[in-house]
């Protein structure tokens, strides 16, 4: 595989995913039409490895009937983001999302549920076929055991994002080929988390350690043990909502990727979302893009599959020509959503250096840059997002190629991430030293950053800057340090709202989040409702197909 998943990677098996639509009197083979086991007759191993590529294209994707990429849930649902974008009816289907007003035919839900099961349809796939093919010169034993953990690692993360946005959807860990298997029920999220955890099991039992894959480039990009190790962490993590012995088995994971060793804090924090600096030391799992020279806009739509580039960068950035040429030295302006808000930019501690590289504030830069104010502050906030918008203002460079199609890779777990969960789960199970250094050594390496080094960004327990006291050298004093800490490294990152509802805290957090927004804000964003608003609701169509039931609470 292409460290960037290219474009090239064959796509052979699409039609076999779903539905054959044979029916009784069609049950006689039909001329020239090749059954699945024909494609593995000569060169197996190339296309086994082509199967198991495919089934990572779906990661790729944020453009089916709209735009689709997980900050609309991850931040605009959050605390952390406004929608942003020309003006509110500007992407109405994420309006729905930023004010709780959301309807059962919301359009970028229907995109993710749907994006996601492509997924897992593609990974099932490749976990029946792969046994069957024998190993040749382009995949030995081995790379096929690594292979198979590879769609294992891959199904568990597509039903994963499924669930924490959902709860209860189907399971399904076979590939449908008959309409009698077309409609499947609704599975618990006890048993969603079940089947999570042995796929992730098998997957670090066969997949290998990053050190090994870059010996081979061709093969960085793919998941490692250390990959699934950090999933196997934060799935225990999030089941502890509902069974606190999971902190425990969350804490072993982490001890175990912590101890292999095979990642790093970046020395500069704002190197993470560099396109120079894609799959470093930090980097534990990330989506691969390839740069696009022409647009496919519209030719997938509304099948996916076209996606090659990220939008994520068009989409996030100003909306003014002259603020990205003046950020960083490009001149590709963009379409203004997933602004930042301002209880967010005040979550930063004086001096952290984090705030600058993650939040963009236009008035920060020159005011007579903004060429049209009505579009580009909405709702009040001038802030845009750096983080994979402007791509390297160090080195004074934006990608200005099409602008639907950014190459740059976005991270779905940084270690960070995972010294941050790993002090929680610490936290939570008594282990008081190994939560406080811990999170004592991520502030550390940012505070090498602070313009001020010996005063900022201080070891736990430290001033809570909000409170102006200190955090309180308890367990609950450094529960809350822990989640500050989380809200200002990953800012911007898709964690925020996924965070809140696992702790329980979304109605808290989104209440005074809207008592605190401008009156334009609060006018348009409707009460959080506990119980109810920490899912969402299963998409109209898909019910409609499947004969699924709503989940209750959206009825």
């Amino acid at each position: 595989m292409n460290s960037k998943l290219s474009a090239k990677v064959a796509i052979l098996f699409c039609g076999m995913l779903g539905l054959s639509g044979c029916n009784e009197w069609l049950s006689e083979p039909q001329p020239a039409k090749p059954d699945v086991a024909d494609f593995f007759i000569a060169g197996g191993g190339t296309v086994a490895v082509q199967v198991v590529n495919a089934a990572y294209v779906p990661l790729q994707w944020e453009y089916g009937s709209t735009y689709c990429p997980e900050w609309w849930i991850g931040d605009v649902a959050s605390d952390d983001a406004l929608k942003g974008g020309q003006n509110t009816s500007d992407m109405s289907a994420a309006y729905e999302l930023d004010n709780f007003r959301i309807s059962n035919n919301n359009a970028v839900l229907l995109d993710w549920y749907q994006l996601n099961f492509h997924g897992i349809a593609r990974c099932n796939f490749a976990v029946e076929q792969l046994p069957s093919v024998a190993p040749d010169a382009a995949m030995s034993e081995r790379a096929k055991e690594r292979l198979t953990a590879e769609a294992k690692f891959l199904r568990a993360l597509y039903y994963f994002r499924l669930v924490r946005v959902f709860g209860e959807v189907p399971l399904v860990t076979y590939t449908i080929q008959t309409s009698d298997k077309w409609r499947q029920p609704k599975a618990s999220v006890e048993s969603i988390y079940a089947q999570i955890f042995r796929d992730l099991e098998d997957a670090n039992a066969g997949l290998w350690p990053l050190s090994e894959l870059r010996q081979n480039p061709a093969d960085v990009g793919r998941a490692t043990k250390g990959a699934a190790q950090a999933m196997l962490l934060k799935a225990h993590l999030y089941y502890a909502q509902w069974s606190r012995e999971h902190y425990a088995t969350a804490k072993a994971w982490g001890d175990s990727i912590i101890a292999d060793g095979e990642y790093s804090l970046e020395e500069k924090y704002a190197d993470n979302f560099s396109i120079y600096n894609e799959n470093g030391k930090e980097s534990v799992f990330e989506v691969q893009y390839a740069e696009e020279a022409s647009s496919d806009y519209g030719s997938f739509n509304p099948h996916f599959g076209g996606t090659r580039g990220t939008f994520t960068t068009i989409l996030t950035r100003s909306r003014s020509d002259e603020v990205p040429k003046k950020a960083s030295g490009g001149s590709t302006d963009g379409w203004g959503f997933n602004k930042p808000t301002q209880s967010l930019y005040d979550e930063f501690e004086a001096g952290d250096a984090r705030r600058e590289a993650s939040i963009l504030n236009l008035y920060a830069i020159d005011s007579s840059l903004i060429s049209n104010p009505a579009e580009e502050i909405y709702m009040g906030s001038a802030y845009l997002t750096r983080k994979y918008a402007i791509m390297d203002s160090a080195l004074n460079a934006l990608w200005d190629g099409h602008a639907t199609r950014a190459p740059i890779n976005i991270k779905l777990i940084r270690y960070a991430d995972v010294l941050l969960m790993y002090a929680e789960a610490c936290n939570e199970t008594g282990d008081f030293a190994a939560a406080k250094s811990t999170l004592n050594a991520l502030r550390a390496k940012r505070r090498a950053e602070c313009a001020d080094p010996a005063t900022q960004l201080p070891d736990f327990p430290y001033l809570n800057h909000k409170t102006a006291q200190p955090y309180a050298d308890s367990q609950d004093g450094l529960r809350e340090a822990i989640r500050h800490e989380r809200r200002v490294e990953l800012a911007m990152e898709s964690h925020r709202w996924f965070d809140l509802v696992r702790w329980g805290a979304a109605k808290e957090a989104m209440s005074a989040y809207k008592a605190a927004e401008t009156p334009q804000v609060q006018a348009a964003m409707n009460d959080f409702t506990e119980g109810k608003n920490e899912y969402f609701p299963l998409p109209q169509y898909e019910l409609d197909l499947s004969g699924l039931e709503q989940s209750e609470k959206w009825k």
